[in-house]
């Protein structure tokens, strides 16, 4: 059976369960793989780029954000990230506002040393949290690429709730699998190119 829609998903893993009586906790099942998933998978596909003003010395951070991976200023300016106790030490050493150089995560926010002396354009690069799956939307990157991914990362988590001990580990072991075959795919994705043919001499 296909898996790619939320339908599917929910279907397959009661096959996969062989139980007909799971179907209100099986969406929970699907909720803690997601869980999981934010966790574990660093993929190119949930790569995103966002510009916004910098203005002030906090900053919001996008609400599907996961973690950064590159943060600069629009005139090519890398902003190097530093601790809490290095911003505090920086910061006791001088108020002035001026170009922010640096910045810490804080919360859900970004925080910038020096403050903004004035309008700059940031630039976030980072990893995005993949959509949860509804009935209303009903797909997303990970079940169209790696369905199996949804399916072992479900399984495993109703493993606990139906007291199946010996499924645990398989579940979990296949789950692992498919998570770093994600991670190579995603390798690849990033490091491949197009093949280029020497000129015979």
């Amino acid at each position: 059976m296909a898996i790619t829609t939320y339908d599917e998903l929910k279907s397959s893993i009661a096959d996969f369960l062989n139980r007909d009586d799971l179907t209100p906790v099986i969406p929970t099942f699907i909720a803690l793989a997601e869980a999981q998933m934010d966790r574990d998978i660093r993929h190119w596909r949930q790569e995103k780029r966002v510009e916004t003003t910098l203005d002030e010395q906090y900053e919001n951070l996008p609400t599907d954000f996961i973690e950064w991976q590159d943060v600069s200023l629009s005139d090519g300016t890398g902003l190097q990230l530093i601790s809490m106790a290095e911003m505090q030490d920086r910061k006791g050493r001088s108020l002035e506002a001026g170009k922010p150089l640096y910045f810490r995560s804080t919360a859900d926010q970004l925080e910038f040393y020096p403050a903004p002396d004035q309008s700059y354009t940031l630039s976030l690069q980072y990893f995005a949290r993949t959509p949860a799956l509804t009935d209303a939307d009903p797909t997303n990157w990970v079940l169209v690429y790696a369905p199996d991914v949804y399916l072992y990362g479900a399984l495993a988590h109703s493993a606990p709730y139906l007291k199946d001990d010996a499924r645990t580990q398989i579940w979990a072991a296949l789950y692992q699998n498919a998570i770093e075959s994600m991670r190579l795919e995603s390798e690849r994705g990033k490091h491949s190119g197009p093949l280029k043919m020497g000129v015979p001499r």
